[in-house]
Parts: structure tokens; C-alpha cells; sequence
């Protein structure tokens, strides 16, 4: 399976192009990551890869076939932030289920711990609740995962949990990822090739 971005182009109203002519292929099982200086239009262009925003110019594609609008989008994006991707007025297990019950295997390979589902998003650290968000992000139909500075934030052990879980599933199911990081040495290290969007 293949992820295609063919010649995005993409501003907000009359203001300046954040990017023109963008291209990008992701293979399945494939790990690419994403760099560049701040303001070059990463997150947005992460947003438009998975359904969020509409490219002004261009296509996305999987095998050949745009992505329909209609059901689970195969693209899924894990913000830097977890407390603006939940809603603080849900507790936890409605915050987990809010489009499909994801097992307890998956619960118990990210440390999602029982007793959270019972509480509120603010009464978890950063650190629990970019577990949720990730274990929501890891749906069945998910077949390439961007990870927006997922764990720029975290501490390096909980850093290393999550990393460490999100690629045994990815290898289990041959899922593409997208890794978007200022952090060099997690480029680096986990990449299988770096893409440097301020040279294009």
C-alpha cells in the first residue's frame, strides 16, 4: 500500500504560500521522517495528509485512489498536545471509545492503566493522555500514522514506552509512519529516510 502527496500546495486566505509543488510517498512498513525549521508548514501539511485541512492544490492518494471521506480515515494524526485532542468534558473511557473499543492488548501494550478510564483528562499527566490518544489513533482501519512531535514533550521513559509500542504495531500490520520531530537523534534512529522540507 502506498500514501501519496502529489503537488500540495496549500496558504491561508490571501496570505503566502506556506508550500508549493509539495511531494511525498510513504510505502507500507515504510518509517519517513519529516524536518525542518519552524513555520514551514509541517503541522498544516500533516493536517491536509490526514483529512483535517483541503490542499488548495493537489491530490492525496492511497494506491492510486483518493481517500474517501466517509469512515474511518486511514490516515491518522497524533497532535504534539493530547489536552487539545480530548474532550475535557468526558471522562477517559468515553474519551478511549469515542470512534471504535480498542482491546486490551493494545490498552495494556501502551500502559493504559485501568483505573485512568475512570477520570477526567485533567487529572492525567501529558504523559497518560498521549496514551489514549495514540491507542485512539491505532484503529484497525489505521493504515499510515503521523506522529506531529507526538512525544516532544514527554519525559524519555515515557517517551520510550510509547515509541516502543507504536512499532511492534506497526510492524504486525505493516503501517506506514510519518515521524515530524525537531528532536535529530529520534529522526535518526528511527527512520528508515529524512525528508527535510526546508531544502524543497
Amino acid at each position: 500500500m502506498q500514501l501519496e502527496a502529489k503537488n500540495i500546495g496549500f496558504r491561508y486566505g490571501d496570505g503566502p504560500w506556506l508550500f508549493q509543488g509539495l511531494d511525498l510517498t510513504v510505502e507500507s512498513g515504510e518509517i519517513v521522517g519529516l524536518t525542518g525549521p519552524s513555520g514551514l508548514g509541517k503541522t498544516t501539511f500533516c493536517r491536509i495528509l490526514s483529512g483535517f485541512e483541503t490542499p488548495l492544490t493537489g491530490s492525496i492518494t492511497i494506491d492510486g485512489s483518493p481517500i474517501s471521506p466517509k469512515g474511518f480515515h486511514p490516515v491518522q494524526l497524533v497532535f504534539q498536545h493530547p489536552e487539545k485532542a480530548v474532550n475535557p468534558r468526558w471522562k477517559m473511557a468515553k474519551v478511549l471509545n469515542e470512534g471504535w473499543k480498542p482491546d486490551q492488548e493494545l490498552l495494556d501494550l501502551l500502559g493504559i492503566e485501568q483505573e485512568w478510564l475512570t477520570r477526567w483528562p485533567n487529572e492525567l499527566s501529558g504523559g497518560e493522555l498521549q496514551r489514549f490518544c495514540v491507542a485512539r489513533a491505532l484503529s484497525p482501519h489505521t493504515r499510515f500514522l503521523i506522529a506531529d512531535e507526538m512525544t516532544t514533550m514527554l519525559d524519555a521513559i515515557t517517551q520510550a514506552q510509547i515509541w516502543q509500542a507504536v512499532l511492534e504495531i506497526a510492524k504486525q500490520r505493516e503501517m506506514g509512519i510519518i515521524i515530524v520531530s525537531h528532536e535529530e537523534k529520534l529522526v535518526k534512529r528511527l527512520c528508515h529516510r529524512v525528508i527535510d522540507l526546508g531544502t524543497r
